[in-house]
């Protein structure tokens, strides 16, 4: 059964019709081609797929597009400024927080989220707040310290 669904993405408004069992990692990925919403596992075991939804992390891959019915999202996609990258996406490259970049997307996303609430995290806060996100590549010390250097910048601009 299709259903029609107007979610906000990325400050954009998008009216689409979709089968109610269309994934929404499926949905901004082929529907949108925002594809920096990466699908790993599609059992949220890897937090590839995280994204923003009214402000939260969710994990994509397990969100049906028609639950997103009426919110608003944030991808990977959105994070920059009119050109001028995140704190977080910046972070990531001054401070090597990424080999491959499979995971990148989700780990900032996550952090986004986490930092919302906790601007000046410990290093095992900033671990257990990654507990959902799996990197293959880098052992998760860059990326660590990465979101330390991000929390610490978003500050200094508050």
């Amino acid at each position: 059964m299709a259903n029609e669904i107007t979610i906000k993405v990325n400050g954009k408004s998008h009216t689409k019709t979709v089968e109610g069992r269309t994934l929404l990692v499926n949905l901004l990925r082929e529907d949108l081609h925002l594809t920096g919403t990466h699908i790993g596992c599609d059992t949220s075991s890897c937090g590839s797929c995280t994204i923003l939804v009214d402000g939260e992390a969710v994990k994509s891959c397990t969100m049906l597009a028609v639950q997103a019915d009426g919110s608003e999202i944030t991808t990977i996609e959105g994070m920059a400024n009119n050109g001028t990258l995140h704190p977080l996406q910046e972070a990531f490259n001054e401070k090597h927080g990424l080999q491959c970049g499979f995971c990148t997307p989700g780990m900032i996303m996550t952090a986004a989220d986490f930092l919302k609430s906790n601007p000046s995290p410990s290093e095992s806060e900033i671990r257990e707040s990654l507990e959902g996100n799996f990197c293959r590549c880098t052992g998760y010390h860059n990326i660590v310290k990465s979101i330390q250097y991000a929390a610490e910048k978003m500050k200094t601009e508050a």
